[in-house]
């Protein structure tokens, strides 16, 4: 029984770590380039779109410079 539970586990876990059974990307390299160029500007774009939720792409207001917003010369 304990022989039997290991391989059933061993098993799982060999399944578990190789991946999916069917392959996403396309044999063709043309094909598959064409994907994988659409994922990587889709996860760049993310990044941005990410900062912005979060508006850390607005200018810093902690500034070593002080603006007295008054008149200058």
């Amino acid at each position: 029984m304990r022989r039997v539970l290991f391989l059933v586990t061993a098993v799982l876990v060999a399944l578990s770590t190789s991946g999916c059974l069917l392959n996403q990307y396309s044999s063709n390299p043309n094909t598959r380039m064409e994907i994988l160029m659409n994922q990587s500007e889709d996860l760049r774009q993310i990044e941005n779109e990410w900062r912005r939720f979060w508006m850390n792409d607005q200018p810093s207001h902690m500034t070593y410079e002080r603006a007295h917003g008054g008149v200058g010369p």
